[in-house]
């Protein structure tokens, strides 16, 4: 048992008469201090902090978790008896402070918080069980002659445990009518079995890959961190190829030897299929997975062998953070600098710092790996508050790959096309060599702009300041914000022309379409997040471009991040200007992270790779920086250029946005809040101001920047601010601490 956990004693030893316990809902609600309800402890109950309990709300019934002592401050009249307290194990205390230390910081409803740790609705619900089948006594000790169909169903129980129906049918090579004729006279008896887990026991004695002298150190250093039990935060920071997965698995294996619970966060859990082999291959199976693609009953499983300590190891989007563990010794954040990680609705939080504060409660170790990783965690590992390690080299000995800048002013593309000369000669040469080539365009679709060549009206969606993007293979019309899709109308709206509509721009269907022209032998494969529907389409596209079934992938950012494809030696980047667009603060890092880590998919084998950068303005920092691949000297200059505005992470920000279905209540909001600005020193507020998507989902939004100094906390600022000001409702304030998207 680790040092933080906490056996927590009954709120009273003795029954009272009007024995109240605070329950906590796992509803955004407000109206009682921290969200916190009083209901009155039923005399046989004993309850303590954590334990789950149904009660009454309205005219239902729900489950909360009991979080303190009742205030006493209602009638006796209006509290209502708690009805039960379900029979799994308590929420653990580490838990249950994680989610006020998130709700306080990220400034949501506890309740909206505690919804997040228990997001599955039937966990609580008695365990369900397979029926399966074993030989009766009867059938032992029977004289009765058997027909050999018969025979062969008792002499597959005999050598095998309990089957279900199906599965004895088929090893017997019977029907299913046959098993249940047998069991009718009394043959075969069921017998109740737990459903099985969709996950397996990671073994952690198995022996890993040799690793290099600067791999080895680099485990034994994050081994020792699991090992002395307490809190320590670490930077993995690795090149693209170095082995940095193979690294922190010593640290999972260290883990799961202290009889510890381990969670690895991954950006893309859709696209982990690679990371699940390897993970396999490492510890003999898989492990427990957490992400939105898994079924109900997957869901419910996994979660309720979380609280119970049965997942040992869980791999998952940033909602794994919340799970309930109720003895994790480690946690590890894949490619850390990830936006990804980033939750934007509901709950507004960053699962990369989070994980570090939940690391923090629960006194354990936290490693961030990255081969790109985020100016915040640099700053972090400068000031002594992280440990760094460093993987310098790629394994096995393969070279990174040779960058060349492509300056499109000069080296042009041919009329209607979007490859260079220059590139479309290396693609030639790279296919003809029967290697693997990638081209990779950060934009979805066939098109993002589509007007009518009469009068130039442009297609938007409905709903948002977007336009819709032509997806020409499922031939839509789609909104990339809100979802909405239409058909190509067959008319312009505007002048009721016939005359058809031209695509401006490229996305990665158009580039599949020039690639099929040019090079019409390739085989191709478009990977975007439009055909990566799950997990298994992941790792089904991902086996075909190992098995070399594929020559030439044309992708956007999920192909960017953590695959190794070994006969990958070029890499044609279409537009590397495109991130740079826009007023984000963080524009030219996560174009400089994006395009490193497109880059490291290319030569991880033991052929060179190539990457060619195509551009409009090869002289810009990032450009420079990418083909020189002087990382630190860009780092610096924009640290440099950051501290001197005081920009995150030598400031603070928060943003308010204000967002509602009618235009003139949002405004009439936005002036009520502008009169009331506080004045404080090392605060400034900036705004009202239309959100770059004025319109989101048909909501009108505006809105306001709050740039604090570091010391000073924006929550403070928020709460003296807005305290009394209209939070839900319509419009309705939202509050984005530590914003990464200014849309």
């Amino acid at each position: 048992m680790s040092d933080d956990t906490v056996i927590a004693e009954p709120l009273m030893t003795e029954p009272a008469v009007d024995r109240r316990v605070g329950v906590l809902l796992p509803l955004p609600l407000g109206g009682t201090p921290g969200g916190i309800y009083d209901y009155r402890c039923p005399a046989h109950l004993q309850l303590q902090p954590g334990d789950f309990v149904e009660v009454p709300l309205g005219k239902r019934s729900l489950i909360g978790v009991v979080w303190q002592e009742g205030n006493g401050d209602i009638a006796a009249n209006r509290v209502k008896d708690v009805i039960a307290r379900l029979d799994v194990p308590p929420m653990p205390e580490v838990t249950r402070r994680f989610v006020d230390w998130v709700s306080s910081y990220c400034m949501a409803a506890p309740g909206a918080v505690l919804r997040m740790a228990m997001s599955v609705a039937d966990a609580f619900q008695p365990p369900r069980s397979l029926t399966t089948w074993r030989c009766s006594e009867a059938a032992m000790s029977s004289a009765e002659k058997l027909s050999p169909q018969r025979q062969r169903v008792l002499a597959a129980l005999r050598e095998r445990p309990p089957m279900q129906s199906t599965e004895l049918a088929k090893e017997a090579a019977v029907s299913v009518s046959v098993i249940r004729q047998m069991a009718e006279r009394g043959l075969i008896e069921s017998v109740a079995m737990p459903l099985p887990l969709p996950f397996g026991e990671p073994d952690q004695a198995r022996q890993g890959p040799l690793l290099s002298p600067e791999q080895q150190y680099a485990a034994d250093r994050l081994c020792e961190a699991v090992r002395a039990d307490s809190y320590s935060a670490t930077l993995l920071d690795g090149v693209t190829g170095s082995g940095k997965t193979e690294v922190y698995f010593e640290a999972i294996a260290a883990c799961l030897a202290q009889g510890k619970q381990a969670l690895v966060l991954l950006p893309e859990i859709a696209l982990g299929a690679q990371w699940l082999r390897r993970f396999e291959a490492r510890f003999g199976a898989l492990p427990a997975q957490w992400h939105s693609e898994l079924t109900g009953l997957e869901r419910r499983l996994t979660w309720r062998a979380v609280l119970y300590g049965k997942a040992k190891v869980v791999v998952g989007a940033r909602s794994a953070l919340f799970l309930p563990y109720p003895d994790l010794g480690l946690i590890i954040v894949d490619e850390e600098h990830e936006a990804a990680f980033k939750q934007e609705d509901g709950v507004i939080y960053q699962a990369r710092d989070m994980a570090v504060v939940r690391a923090h409660l629960g006194q354990i170790p936290v490693a961030l790996a990255s081969a790109t990783p985020s100016l915040e965690s640099l700053t972090n590992v400068e000031s002594g508050k992280y440990r760094a390690l460093h993987l310098p080299d790629r394994h096995g000995g393969a070279q990174l790959p040779s960058m060349h800048l492509v300056d499109l002013r000069r080296d042009k593309p041919p009329r209607s096309s979007w490859l260079s000369p220059t590139l479309l000669a290396a693609l030639e040469q790279t296919l003809a060599a029967g290697e693997q080539a990638l081209l990779f365009l950060n934009r979805r679709g066939y098109a993002p702009l589509t007007l009518c060549r009469d009068c130039g009206h442009r297609l938007q969606c409905p709903h948002c300041t977007a336009w819709l993007v032509e997806h020409r293979f499922h031939q839509r019309l789609q909104c990339h914000h809100c979802g909405f899709s239409t058909q190509m109308p067959s008319s312009c709206a505007n002048c009721g022309s016939t005359g058809g509509f031209a695509a401006c721009g490229p996305g990665v269907e158009r580039l599949a379409e020039e690639a099929a022209m040019r090079f019409p032998e390739t085989r191709r494969l478009v990977l975007t997040s439009d055909t990566v529907t799950g997990p298994a389409k992941a790792a089904e596209l991902v086996r075909a471009i190992q098995d070399r079934e594929i020559d030439l992938i044309i992708g956007t950012q999920i192909i960017a991040k953590g695959h190794h494809f070994p006969d990958l030696t070029l890499v044609g980047v279409v537009d590397a200007d495109l991130g740079l667009n826009g007023g984000d603060l963080r524009a030219a890092e996560r174009t400089f992270q994006l395009l490193h880590q497109v880059a490291g998919r290319a030569g991880r084998g033991s052929k060179p790779g190539q990457v060619y950068l195509q551009t409009y303005d090869p002289d810009r920092p990032v450009m420079q920086a990418l083909a020189s691949g002087d990382r630190e000297g860009f780092l610096a200059a924009e640290a440099d250029d950051r501290a001197m505005v005081g920009m995150p992470p030598f400031g603070r920000l928060a943003a308010v946005i204000v967002a509602g279905s009618q235009e003139a209540a949002v405004d009439d909001l936005c002036r009520d809040l502008a009169r009331s600005m506080p004045q404080m020193e090392g605060v400034s507020i900036l705004g009202p101001a239309p959100a770059p998507l004025a319109v989101l989902r048909g909501r009108h939004r505006r809105r306001f920047l709050v740039k604090c100094r570091r010391d000073v906390a924006p929550q403070a600022v928020l709460r003296r601010w807005l305290d009394g000001k209209g939070r839900k409702g319509d419009p309705a304030i939202q509050i984005d601490i530590d914003p990464y998207s200014f849309m």
